[in-house]
């Protein structure tokens, strides 16, 4: 196998896992160097994104592929993600309510210091891994972790009703769950 070929199939395994998304970085670290990296973008079999965020020309299109791409850009210096879709976005995400958020909802550590992008609202909350799901290519948060950050949110009485009710009925929170949910909204 020729080393560009292997390289290739390197790069696809990693979008894959991403939803069709890495970062220059990535691929620099699997031998794709800058000039390389702009010659793919002016080809055309790479989607430049955002600054340091391609996307493979070929990956077939996904409806949550926005929320792995906003997972690669929150990434810090080490490379590590570290944004997980939350509140509205992961109610949204896990179809509970009627709810459609105007917004994209992620939850950033203390100290992240990117601007959001346009459309993006970021809330300061370390989230434990135990609240975390892994998705493909990005993070959300659990769905009792959802339901609880909405008690504390500005969910309308009525949403949040009905957020706690249908994930009750799917068998995704527990009778107990869902009647601490509703002693903590009061």
């Amino acid at each position: 196998m020729t080393s560009s070929l292997h390289r290739f199939q390197e790069l696809s395994a990693l979008a894959d896992a991403q939803a069709g998304y890495f970062t220059a970085a990535q691929a620099l670290n699997l031998g794709y160097s800058y000039p390389t990296q702009h010659h793919h973008a002016q080809q055309g079999s790479w989607q430049r994104t955002r600054h340091g965020l391609y996307r493979l020309s070929t990956y077939p299109l996904s409806p949550d592929e926005h929320l792995a791409e906003l997972s690669l850009w929150s990434r810090n210096r080490q490379g590590e993600a570290q944004a997980v879709v939350s509140h509205h976005t992961a109610l949204a995400f896990h179809e509970l309510s009627d709810l459609l958020p105007e917004q994209i909802h992620l939850s950033v550590p203390r100290g992240f210091r990117k601007v959001a992008p346009p459309g993006v609202q970021l809330h300061t909350n370390e989230i434990p891994v135990a609240d975390q799901q892994t998705q493909h290519g990005f993070q959300v948060t659990s769905v009792l972790r959802t339901l609880q950050d909405m008690v504390s949110s500005d969910l309308s009485p009525e949403l949040l009703d009905q957020a706690i009710d249908q994930a009750l009925e799917r068998g995704m929170i527990s009778p107990l769950q869902a009647h601490d949910l509703n002693r903590e909204k009061g």
